[in-house]
């Protein structure tokens, strides 16, 4: 379904993960966030490359699954255990609708669940897809230093998030080059304004930096940017 739900450019509440959203979140996806689906190929690399057969993948925020239904697809042959945790009930609904349609073979539980306390139970890798940006920031740190904790010597987490530079005229450009681009996808620019303004109070992005220093200061001893797109960065951070 195509997300149309600020065509009339009007918001009367903040942006939240309701049954409206749930229904059109892989349009909203592959629409406003640039280079979706190869930031999700090029996780696979490195999960192909980094665990063994068999292993334990979390997806903290998994929405409705589309980055476990990518994955399970593309590394079948490696025969992962996946377990997506949210807590929108409207999303995990779509999700587990949506795993039978489209993965009904693969080995993929939802929980729903607070991402922030839920247990990561035997975790060989811990994703997080532009979820760290909906997390208060005073809690950022702790909810790092949880997942570092979960992971064994030679654990994985990879993240993806939208950041901010603190170089004043380059942040100006990449967000006017990122506004092109959602123009480009067919939203209006009061469509634009709308969800910019719902938004605002919801997602608080940090800038690369600053996500490498939470990454940093929670142990993990190697942290290297693996995909960007201007103002769209993914991480990957090994624990030895």
């Amino acid at each position: 379904m195509k997300d149309c739900l600020y065509k009339k450019g009007e918001v009367s509440e903040d942006f939240s993960f309701n049954e409206q959203v749930a229904a059109v979140f892989d349009d909203m996806l592959n629409r406003s966030i640039p280079c979706y689906a190869l930031a999700i190929d090029a996780m696979a690399h490195i999960l192909e490359r980094r665990l063994p057969a068999g292993a334990q993948v979390y997806d903290l925020g998994c929405s409705v699954g589309t980055t476990v239904f990518s994955l399970a697809k593309r590394l079948a042959a490696k025969r992962f255990c996946y377990t997506g945790i949210d807590s929108a009930s409207p999303m995990l609904e779509k999700a587990k609708e949506n795993m039978h349609k489209i993965a009904p073979q693969a080995n993929i539980h939802f929980l729903e669940g607070d991402i922030i306390s839920s247990p990561l139970d035997g975790a060989h890798a811990v994703l997080c897809n532009y979820t760290l940006q909906f997390i208060r920031p005073v809690v950022r740190q702790s909810f790092v230093e949880r997942i570092y904790a979960s992971l064994p010597p030679g654990g994985v987490f990879l993240l993806s998030e939208k950041t901010i530079s603190h170089a004043t005229a380059l942040n100006r450009d990449f967000i006017a080059i990122y506004h092109a681009f959602k123009k480009s996808q067919g939203y209006s620019e009061m469509e634009i304004a709308a969800k910019r303004e719902a938004l605002e109070n919801v997602l608080v992005p940090f800038s690369l930096e600053e996500n490498c220093t939470l990454l940093r200061h929670a142990g993990f001893a190697e942290v290297e940017i693996f995909f960007t797109w201007f103002n769209f960065n993914s991480l990957v951070a090994l624990k030895r």
